[in-house]
């Protein structure tokens, strides 16, 4: 099994992000001819979601969300004072949280003749939920 890290810079509180590129180029240099690709992201308010990375869909994925999980609506992740070691700096980020439990935070796809086997309108997508931050996602061939 073959495993690396990317990170990717976030550059709004709610964006999306293709990796696929990213992905082909970690099954380029795996020389690996078939497979399963897997990326597992290693924050609780991000997903990973395979879908079209189309203009419009995004901005409906946004309100979709929104309206799911809207901000502040009396969270009890959202009462930081009374919780334990919060730094200061501490978001209310319920929501977040719960957009990213309704979206998964990984994903598997298969791979042949050494590329990534996706529909014609799809990408894999990195969904930040909470950002901007630096995001860091795992991917594996197996």
């Amino acid at each position: 099994m073959l495993t690396e890290t990317i990170s990717i810079q976030t550059n709004s509180s709610f964006a999306c992000h293709s990796i696929t590129e990213r992905i082909q180029s970690f099954i380029d240099t795996s020389q690996q001819l078939e497979g399963v690709v897997c990326a597992s992201s290693k924050h609780t308010t991000t997903a990973l979601i395979v879908n079209e990375m189309e203009e419009r869909l995004i901005m409906d994925l946004e309100k979709w969300l929104t309206e799911l999980a809207p901000k502040l609506q009396g969270y009890k992740h959202d009462d930081l004072y009374l919780r334990e070691n919060i730094p200061e700096d501490e978001p209310r980020n319920a929501h977040s949280h719960l957009q990213a439990i309704l979206l998964g935070n990984s994903i598997s796809v298969p791979f042949k003749d050494g590329k990534i086997q996706l529909g014609k309108y799809q990408d894999v997508i990195l969904v930040e939920l909470d950002g901007p931050k630096e995001r860091n996602i795992v991917i594996s061939i197996q």
